[in-house]
């Protein structure tokens, strides 16, 4: 039996409201002591990455007019070791195309196209060792008042969870660095970290915080990526725009069109979830 089999089997998790609002964990045939449980199972030396995370359209599941079909949370993956030198390559790109200020999705434009395209070639040459990583959700299919009290901030974050969640192997330790979103209850980042923790015992999830993205290029860098998935999802770009040109060559050098991937596809995974139900 694999780990993960095992582990899922052992730890059957499920998120709970609580009748105070905030996050619980109920746990199913479980020790409670996660921690004494991660140690024993966890002896030897842990590797270290980095997950950047950024999100587009957070708030179509309350839209009151809708102008998407899908909301997409992505991730971007890297080894703690690789951030400096990934960092000091993309501020040389950003002074080679003479870019200032925070680059973002929404600011791909003709004048800047050339840095853009730059930016997605560079992520792509870096192979496996830079991942990307994305969940769309079908905002018709979410049924807020069922599965989530009726509480648009509990769902965006049960899908950050799955987003997350299926990437995050034995052994390993994470620091995951979510833009900076305001939320109705403070505490849920804080959660969201306990319940990853809970239901990966053979790793850790040292931190999960909050990062303003003009703070952070590889922040600024899935921005990126995620609107382009997002775009790509949803309408698509419009036809001969910028940000058309963009999806084209991300999908040229990628060798495919965007769409969901297996869960096994290591360089930009889109995981459009099911929520219909059935076999």
């Amino acid at each position: 039996m694999s780990s993960n089999t095992s582990r899922t089997n052992a730890w059957k998790e499920y998120w709970r409201h609580s009748n105070d609002g905030s996050f619980t964990i109920a746990e199913a045939g479980c020790r409670r002591d996660s921690n004494q449980g991660r140690e024993r199972a966890c002896r030897g030396k842990f590797m270290k990455f980095e997950v950047y995370c950024d999100e587009n359209r957070p708030d179509l599941f309350s839209s009151q007019k809708p102008q998407a079909q899908y909301m997409v949370i992505g991730s971007l993956w890297l080894r703690t070791r690789d951030r400096g030198v990934y960092k000091t390559e993309m501020h040389r790109l950003r002074d080679k195309y003479k870019v200032g200020g925070e680059f973002k999705w929404q600011k791909v434009s003709p004048s800047r196209i050339k840095f853009y395209v730059a930016l997605v070639d560079w992520f792509l040459e870096k192979g496996d060792s830079l991942r990307f990583r994305c969940i769309a959700v079908d905002r018709e299919k979410v049924d807020l008042i069922r599965f989530h009290d009726s509480d648009q901030e509990l769902g965006f974050y049960k899908f950050y969870y799955q987003m997350l969640h299926h990437w995050i192997a034995d052994f390993n330790e994470y620091a995951v660095f979510c833009d900076f979103k305001v939320n109705r209850r403070r505490d849920r980042l804080h959660a969201l970290q306990r319940c990853l923790n809970y239901s990966n015992l053979s790793a850790r999830i040292t931190t999960l915080q909050a990062v303003r993205s003009r703070e952070s290029v590889l922040l600024e860098l899935c921005d990126v990526l995620t609107g382009a998935a997002a775009s790509k999802l949803n309408a698509g770009p419009r036809r001969g725009s910028a940000k058309s040109q963009l999806v084209a060559r991300l999908e040229q050098r990628l060798g495919r069109e965007i769409a969901h991937t297996s869960r096994g596809e290591p360089k930009f995974n889109v995981f459009v979830i099911d929520l219909g139900g059935g076999w």
